[in-house]
């Protein structure tokens, strides 16, 4: 593939489109599926400016990605992210077609409206309970009602916003209904995610792991749902669901992998590309990047990243079994 190239085709034939850079591994929230609650984060020193994630960002524009989703940890809380959005911004139109992030919402509340002068359309939050003393749980140091009104404030700006849940057996399995209908009662759509095997928790994923084939069944004797074509760019499968008239999506990396049409890759907070969550192979692009203030070596990088893109990952949960892989989500970009 040669530089220039306005298309990236893995070994598979699966055009990559998609980009996920986190820009920072810490979060303000240290939820019980996701981190240790005693994590020892990345030093300062090591991970990228933002100068350089603008830069490794729009070189990966330049090669064809069209849809870039900032994550973390959280990225709300890197010191001057919102220079980072702002800059990268100017894509839109230009090549890419959305600039989005996955958020906890903790922060909304200071940056809607300036996400949405950004060109931000569209957000993920991550919300896994509407109790606050259970989310207080889950998250361990979370602000429920600080959520909500970053919630509130994303919508009134006009943001359109999509809640991701995680699926947690004895923790949030007797809710998920009640998901469902305040989610769509507020105009918002709701991805189910299962639990991923990554990094070390403290505890086993076996007793926190709720196949989605299970709550669908469930929430097959409360509504009704419609197949719909709707895909967002990512791994859920959505259905529409009768009853509410709203969008409930699954993602199923362990009862149904999304490997066959993955479009995405992931870059770290240390400008380290993944060229799949569930495996360990990566490329170097810090290297690269700060060699030559030149672009040629970091496509070059790149291109040979991509084509060594694996078909998919080999997510097992298993009682006593350490985790798939050992890098947490929150390292590699949620």
């Amino acid at each position: 593939m040669a530089q220039g190239s306005q298309e990236m085709i893995d070994p598979f034939g699966r055009r990559i489109t998609y980009l996920r850079v986190s820009v920072t591994d810490r979060c303000d929230f240290r939820c019980l599926y996701c981190m240790a609650e005693d994590m020892t984060f990345l030093p300062k020193q090591d991970l990228l400016t933002l100068e350089e994630i603008d830069r490794l960002a729009s070189a990966f524009v330049a090669k064809g990605m069209r849809k870039l989703r900032l994550t973390g940890g959280e990225p709300l809380v890197r010191k001057n992210v919102m220079w980072l959005i702002r800059s990268l911004s100017r894509h839109l139109g230009a090549g890419l077609e959305e600039l989005t992030l996955t958020t906890n919402g903790s922060q909304l509340w200071r940056h809607a409206e300036q996400l949405v002068d950004c060109g931000v359309k569209r957000i993920n939050v991550s919300l896994d309970t509407l109790d606050p003393a259970k989310f207080r749980v889950i998250t361990r140091w979370g602000d429920f009602a600080q959520v909500m009104r970053g919630i509130d404030a994303a919508d009134r700006a006009g943001i359109k916003v999509k809640i991701n849940a995680v699926a947690l057996r004895d923790v949030n399995e007797d809710e998920i209904e009640g998901l469902v209908r305040w989610s769509h009662g507020r105009g918002f759509d709701l991805t189910l995610i299962e639990t991923m095997p990554m990094g070390e928790i403290g505890t086993d994923r076996t007793d926190q792991y709720l196949p989605l084939s299970l709550v669908r069944a469930r929430l097959n004797d409360r509504f009704t749902f419609e197949e719909s074509s709707y895909r967002s760019g990512g791994p859920a499968r959505y259905v529409h669901v009768r009853e509410t008239g709203g969008r409930l999506g699954f993602i199923t990396p362990l009862t149904h992998n999304f490997c066959e049409s993955c479009n995405r890759v992931r870059v770290t907070c240390t400008g380290t590309l993944f060229m799949c969550l569930g495996q360990d192979d990566a490329a170097d692009l810090r290297a690269p990047l700060r060699a030559s203030e030149a672009d040629e070596l970091l496509h070059a990088a790149i291109d040979a990243a991509i084509a060594r893109k694996p078909k998919g990952h080999d997510f097992v949960i298993e009682r006593g079994e350490k985790p798939t892989v050992s890098r947490h989500m929150s390292a590699t970009g949620g």
